[in-house]
């Protein structure tokens, strides 16, 4: 990263008090204009209003069914016309909100001010998708990224980035970040030995937020490629590194994602000893403490078992037996949330088992450990999966895996529900099965 604020604005020309001129003369005509919209809503809003009243009355000292039924219409136009302007004012306040933080994250330069306007643009953001995309379209993610160019705002990088990956949590955000090169500053931050571990931890939420399978746009991907050789290095670094498991959590998010849309990804993963580093930190409970955790590492472990070198080095860290503790995961709580991350790690250990077991050597180690009895008693046992289906069908697929190399591992009774079967047909005896038959 750059030592210096000057260094990286180059095409900065204005003084500070010439900048803050420039600003100031915007607001006041931003402001002008945003105040005569909300008056013309304002107008239209209490014109319906009045409007509605009118037609309530009318309503209130007539019987004539036929009258009442006509007025229905009308009173569900004006309705939805309400609604509209309403919503059209509380957008518009919004807006002006969100424009007198940005100015005063671009016009301050006290820490404590643009902490402040960061902290509340934070806050705005957890009110759901429609906020972020007025707080994107209205620059925040620009003026976020204009802080994390500067060292003199360092202490500020972690909450900018948090803010930052909340607002990329819809299509303009992550355009946003695309058009002010945001992946070349992410990249600067976790690659930079001197940034803090919290604003790099950040940088790799915002890396998970951008690269989620779960987003429709992808151009900013192709810039992504260019940098990810440094980000997928640095992010498995920290993992090896953290402090934490919130850390620890972001980091392997993020790598996960990444995961799934280049192939090279994971070749650069197992160049750099990451089946090592993952399945070390398992071991690790400052590390890896709940199953949102264990979720991504096995989501790693499963996208990195589709190269075939894979095999030898999970043999090599005893990650066999790893997958198969995996396969025994189970909420702690009744949370729904925690449920459903360990039916991820179920069915993704599976998955896992059943892609390395191409490999001989791994296959025969998979059934010296006990996996196929596992297996077994997930597909047979609907509370052992929490009536997964997904979880079933994973498990169905492991073991037939395991079956084709070793059909002796099997008795009879299973063979002929389990193996013999169309998988589809093995999949609706389990699923209908209770637990008086297990």
């Amino acid at each position: 990263m750059a030592s210096s604020q000057s260094s990286r604005h180059p095409n900065s020309i204005l003084s500070s008090p010439q900048r803050m001129h420039v600003i100031q003369v915007d607001s006041v005509q931003r402001w002008m204009e945003d105040l005569r919209h909300m008056t013309e809503y304002e107008k239209s809003l209490l014109d319906k209003c009045m409007e509605l009243t009118a037609i309530t009355e009318r309503c209130i000292h007539t019987e004539d069914e036929y009258f009442l039924k006509s007025m229905k219409e009308a009173i569900h136009e004006t309705l939805t016309e309400v609604s509209d302007s309403f919503s059209q004012m509380i957008d518009l306040a919004l807006t002006n909100e969100v424009q007198i933080l940005i100015r005063q994250i671009e016009s301050s330069d006290n820490i404590q001010t643009i902490g402040s306007a960061i902290s509340s643009l934070l806050s705005l953001t957890q009110d759901g998708p429609q906020l972020c995309t007025i707080i994107a379209k209205e620059g925040a993610v620009v003026a976020l990224f204009k802080i994390c160019r500067q060292d003199c705002f360092s202490c500020l990088y972690a909450h900018a980035l948090r803010t930052v990956a909340s607002i990329c949590c819809v299509e303009e955000g992550i355009k946003q970040l695309e058009e002010v090169d945001g992946i070349l500053c992410l990249a600067d931050i976790l690659t930079d030995a001197g940034s803090a571990e919290a604003a790099r931890a950040e940088a790799a939420a915002v890396v998970a937020q951008i690269t989620s399978p779960h987003h429709t746009c992808t151009q900013h991907l192709a810039s992504f490629l260019e940098s990810m050789q440094d980000i997928v290095t640095a992010l498995i670094k920290l993992c090896e590194e953290a402090s934490s498991g919130e850390v620890f959590l972001l980091a392997s998010a993020a790598l996960a994602n990444i995961t799934f849309f280049d192939t090279m990804a994971c070749e650069i993963l197992l160049q750099l000893n990451a089946v090592h580093i993952l399945l070390q930190a398992c071991h690790d409970r400052r590390r890896v403490d709940t199953p949102y955790s264990k979720d991504q590492v096995v989501t790693i472990l499963a996208n990195l078992s589709v190269l075939e070198q894979a095999a030898t080095e999970v043999l090599q860290e005893k990650g066999i037996e790893r997958l198969l503790v995996l396969l025994g995961e189970r909420p702690s709580s009744s949370s729904p949330s925690e449920g459903a991350a360990c039916e991820r790690v179920q069915q993704k250990a599976a998955v896992t088992l059943a892609r390395l077991s191409r490999d001989a050597d791994v296959a025969q180690t998979a059934i010296q450990l006990q996996t196929i009895p596992r297996l077994i008693e997930l597909c047979r046992s609907p509370a052992e999966r929490n009536n997964s289906d997904s979880v079933l069908v994973a498990c169905l697929a492991a073991l037939r895996r395991l079956a084709a190399g070793c059909p002796e591992s099997i008795d009879d009774a299973d063979h002929e529900q389990l193996i013999k079967p169309r998988l589809v047909d093995s999949f609706l005896l389990c699923s209908n099965m209770e637990e008086s038959f297990v």
